[in-house]
């Protein structure tokens, strides 16, 4: 008798310290899902602010403080450091007047976004090193960022350069 309640004990406890442990392994899980929810919905809504405040409403000194200092963007050329990628992107505030960067579509896995955007505007100032040509511009592009710590460490930007081109009327039509 005494060794079957010494059986049942031990297996009531067994059971009681496998449920526990499966509790806590689902807690652990969902708070390591509500952590990374947290993480996406932060850089969703960080990124966006970017491009509304430098693009849309012109204030393109906040991309002196978003980018971290070893930031690249993944272009043609290459482009490194946080004042370079600053000033590449402050080139559409100073190249185009009348500028709409809209945010089509954008999803977070971690600390990578991926963006679908479009962007108009006038091409009245000099972009580049290209002067006005005071054309109208409508391109929709795909944008891949990391953001590490609250600041952008790396972007790849995607769209019809040619459409672009042929757009301000430096590249013909066929």
């Amino acid at each position: 008798m005494k060794k079957q309640i010494l059986i049942a004990i031990t297996a009531m406890f067994f059971l009681t310290s496998c449920a526990n442990n499966a509790d806590k392994t689902a807690t652990s899980q969902n708070s390591d899902l509500e952590k990374k929810a947290a993480l996406e919905a932060s850089n969703i809504k960080f990124y966006n602010n970017i491009w509304e405040v430098a693009i849309n409403e012109g204030r393109a000194s906040i991309l002196d403080s978003v980018y971290a200092d070893s930031a690249v963007l993944h272009t043609v050329p290459e482009i490194k450091g946080k004042a370079n990628c600053a000033a590449f992107y402050k080139n559409y505030v100073t190249g185009f007047s009348n500028r709409q960067f809209i945010v089509k579509e954008i999803v977070a896995s971690g600390n990578k976004l991926v963006k679908y955007w479009q962007f108009k505007g006038k091409h009245t100032g000099t972009f580049m090193g290209i002067p006005a040509t005071n054309k109208d511009i409508d391109v929709i592009g795909c944008t891949i960022a990391t953001i590490e710590n609250g600041k952008v460490t790396e972007e790849r930007d995607f769209m019809d350069n040619l459409e672009f081109l042929q757009q301000l009327g430096l590249m013909p039509r066929q």
